[in-house]
């Protein structure tokens, strides 16, 4: 290892100067990201150290303002993984009032799910549907997710207050991303087979730190 290489940092600076490479090698690639959705797409590029995310994130008119208007009025953030639970920060949350759920490990959803042959992360937007205010959808691996979303909203009189989404893989995962980019819900998705739980939590994360 060549130590001549190493930056020797105190642990609070880290942080600080991986943002400040990160604007310097936006800068080389001449990418200018809009103000608005400046901190949520870095702190992305800065989870993932992939730069791919500067020209694949897309955001709705005002996605990123309404984002924190929810959380500071109290809404609540739904994932579809635990590892995506396990990463958001919920005491800043939980200052505004809101709480965050996954119920991808409750044996009823389980059971339903097999009984009804449906992924249990579809069966867990239906709960998520009946929790009575905002819920921002925060989806990082389950496409199947998102196509229950939309049909919810193409059937049912409901409309989730936002939608992060994010899920990574490759069986139907751009179909259903694209199936959001068509509604009028606001969002935060990543076009494209990138994504995941990580990247979920880096989202809700960038709006609750600008808070």
């Amino acid at each position: 290892m060549e130590h001549s290489k190493i930056e020797y940092l105190p642990p609070e600076e880290i942080e600080k100067r991986s943002f400040e490479i990160i604007t310097e090698e936006l800068l080389k690639r001449n990418i200018s990201l809009p103000k608005e959705e400046e901190l949520i797409t870095k702190r992305v590029i800065h989870t993932s150290a992939d730069f791919d995310y500067a020209e694949t994130l897309c955001y709705s008119q005002g996605a990123v303002e309404i984002l924190k208007e929810l959380i500071k009025n109290g809404a609540d953030i739904v994932t579809d993984t635990n590892m995506a639970l396990a990463g958001i920060n919920k005491k800043v949350l939980a200052k505004f009032g809101g709480e965050a759920h996954c119920f991808m490990a409750n044996e009823h959803i389980a059971l339903l799910a097999k009984q009804r042959n449906m992924t249990r992360a579809a069966v867990s937007m239906e709960k998520a549907a009946t929790i009575e205010k905002p819920v921002i959808f925060t989806i990082g691996n389950a496409p199947t997710a998102l196509i229950k979303l939309y049909e919810m909203m193409e059937k049912m009189d409901w409309k989730p207050a936002f939608i992060i989404g994010v899920p990574v893989g490759f069986v139907n995962v751009e179909a259903a991303k694209e199936l959001i980019l068509k509604t009028n819900i606001p969002y935060i998705i990543n076009r494209g087979r990138k994504g995941g739980s990580n990247i979920a939590a880096a989202i809700c994360n960038a709006a609750l730190y600008q808070l």
